[in-house]
C-alpha cells in the first residue's frame, strides 16, 4: 500500500532541508557542493550578517560582495537565506557602480 503524497516521510527517507547549490551534470560542481557542510554555509551567512551589523546605513549586494571579497553567486544566496529567516530586511535603494538602482539591505 503506498503512502499518500501529503504525509511526511519517515526521517530515514526525508531529504536534507538544505542542499548546497551545484551546477547540474557537473561532477566537479556537485563534489564541491557536497564538500560544504552546514557549518560552512552558516559561516558564510554569519560573514554577511556581521558585515551588515557593522553598517547601520545598510549595503547593496554589490557593496557586500566587494567588502567581503565574495563571489556574487555565494553572497546573494546567503543574503536571501538571511532575509527568509527574518534577520535582514530591505531598507531602500542606492545606485550601483553601473548607475542602476539596487536594493539596500540592513539587519532587521
Amino acid at each position: 500500500m503506498s503512502r499518500p503524497h501529503y504525509i511526511t516521510p519517515p526521517p530515514e527517507e526525508a531529504l536534507p532541508l538544505f542542499r548546497a547549490p551545484a551546477v547540474r551534470r557537473s561532477q566537479t560542481s556537485v563534489a564541491a557542493a557536497e564538500s560544504l557542510d552546514h557549518e560552512a554555509l552558516n559561516a558564510m551567512q554569519r560573514r554577511v550578517l556581521q558585515l551588515l551589523a557593522a553598517c547601520p546605513e545598510g549595503l547593496t549586494d554589490e557593496e557586500m560582495q566587494l567588502r567581503l571579497d565574495m563571489n556574487p553567486s555565494t553572497q546573494r544566496p546567503r543574503r536571501i537565506e538571511l532575509v527568509r529567516r527574518g534577520l535582514v530586511v530591505e531598507c531602500g535603494t542606492r545606485r550601483t557602480v553601473s548607475g542602476r538602482n539596487a536594493s539596500v539591505w540592513r539587519v532587521a
